[in-house]
């Protein structure tokens, strides 16, 4: 079963016959779509274009079985997009639905995570109860790295609020097992959305806030491809964060004022 096409098509409000329709074919073959057959290429453009989301990740390219892809052949890549916006949000939900063992964030403050679904962390919640391993990691709002990122972008202490106000929608999960909340003081130079075998990496450019630069999606072939480079640099700034303690945060909140 196609299970994003399924996701896509409910959340658009779009039933398979409008779909059909839309694509010159009949009620019957878009059922196959949905069961798993791949439509040809002129159908998977129309449909990709009639629902408002990549082509590719509706049907994602599938990795050779045998073999090894060559060093620098790019054959993680999954697809591009030209800043964070452009990234559909079914493919975020989506994402974070199937994910089976593993989801990390890794940010200044992922503010449009939290505001983009408002769900998010009842799903995180649900995501842990299931057996996935959560790991959340914030940007230090009383540290140099983001006292440093805000001069920067020209926007002061204003990320440093912006992360205390990212962190309230996570309150929540402190209590749940599985879940946990770290903020780091480190120079970032992406920020990362894993889940398992899936990567959204976000490339910081010096004075540009993250939402407005480049997305990569990685999927990853092997331990010697991009993906375990990313994954690697995530697990060293994570060993070196501090648990996130609301109550002290607010006194240092309240303090700086």
């Amino acid at each position: 079963m196609n299970e994003r096409l399924h996701s896509v098509l409910a959340q658009r409000g779009v039933p398979p016959e409008s779909l059909a329709e839309a694509c010159g074919v009949d009620p019957k073959t878009v059922s196959r779509w949905l069961g798993g057959r791949v439509p040809h290429p002129r159908h998977r453009f129309r449909v990709a274009q009639h629902l408002r989301v990549e082509e590719t990740f509706l049907w994602p390219a599938p990795q050779p079985r045998t073999g090894r892809p060559a060093a620098g052949s790019g054959a993680e890549l999954v697809g591009t997009y030209a800043n964070r916006a452009s990234v559909p949000r079914e493919m975020w939900l989506s994402l974070l639905r199937e994910a089976r063992k593993e989801i990390g964030v890794l940010v200044f403050s992922g503010t449009f995570f939290a505001q983009s679904n408002p769900h998010v962390a009842k799903m995180l919640a649900e995501r842990a109860a299931d057996g996935v391993r959560v790991r959340l990691c914030f940007g230090d709002p009383a540290g140099r790295a983001v006292a440093v990122r805000g001069r920067e972008e020209g926007i002061g202490d204003t990320l440093a609020a912006k992360i205390r106000a990212s962190l309230t929608y996570y309150r929540s999960l402190l209590s749940e097992e599985g879940c946990e909340v770290r903020l780091h003081d480190t120079t970032l130079y992406t920020s990362m959305f894993r889940y398992d075998d899936h990567l959204l990496v976000n490339p910081h450019i010096w004075g540009q806030p993250a939402s407005a630069n480049p997305l990569l999606h990685l999927r990853r072939v092997d331990a010697s491809g991009w993906f375990d480079n990313y994954a690697q640099s995530f697990d060293a700034v994570w060993a070196g964060a501090r648990p996130w303690t609301p109550d002290q945060e607010g006194m240092a909140a309240h303090g700086q004022d």
